[in-house]
């Protein structure tokens, strides 16, 4: 566990250990686990940030869950666009079926308010969310997790699949950008 890190041209200080990141998703697994069991739900993790949030959490449930994968994009950089563009759309059939989104982190909720409604709209019987971080701060719509991890401040962070510009994913720890690197 490095306390510093720097991408590009961002400095990182160590923000939440990988211990505590997994002891938060084996928390989740287990919630997730009792209100699914004797279910048949499709589990979409969201690419690409939530790839080592979804491997961590699949791993702690039984291995009878059906699991795919989307992807929509919002951000460029530091900041959310606030366009939410549909990259790769769920490839199951989910009509009349139970559908658990994974996400690595919640910040406006504007993407993953998209991602529901659209899956609302296409039969899905119930749709569910369950994030490994939540901005609550950062918020700006109506957005209830179903599930969370961990609630954060609104810094901006890489790790445990989060990136800045495509670099950071694969730390295993959080790293939150330090003041001095302000985002402007």
């Amino acid at each position: 566990m490095k306390e510093r890190i720097r991408l590009k041209d961002k400095d990182f200080e160590l923000y939440i250990p990988e211990h505590e990141i997994v002891c938060a998703i084996e928390k989740m697994a287990e919630q997730i686990e009792r209100d699914v069991k004797g279910t048949n739900p499709l589990f979409v993790g969201i690419l690409n940030g939530a790839y080592m949030f979804v491997a961590e959490l699949m791993s702690k449930l039984p291995p009878l869950y059906e699991l795919t994968f989307a992807a929509y994009a919002s951000y460029q950089g530091t900041h959310s666009q606030g366009i939410v563009q549909e990259i790769l759309p769920v490839r199951c059939d989910i009509r009349n079926r139970t559908v658990i989104l994974l996400e690595d982190v919640i910040d406006t909720g504007l993407t993953m308010q998209f991602v529901i409604n659209k899956l609302r709209a296409l039969g899905a019987k119930d749709v569910r969310l369950a994030a490994m971080l939540l901005k609550q701060n950062s918020l700006q719509c109506d957005m209830k997790p179903d599930y969370v991890g961990l609630t954060i401040g609104d810094d901006f962070i890489v790790g445990f699949g989060l990136d800045y510009d495509g670099l950071g994913r694969t730390c295993r720890d959080i790293y939150k950008i330090t003041e001095t690197e302000l985002i402007t």
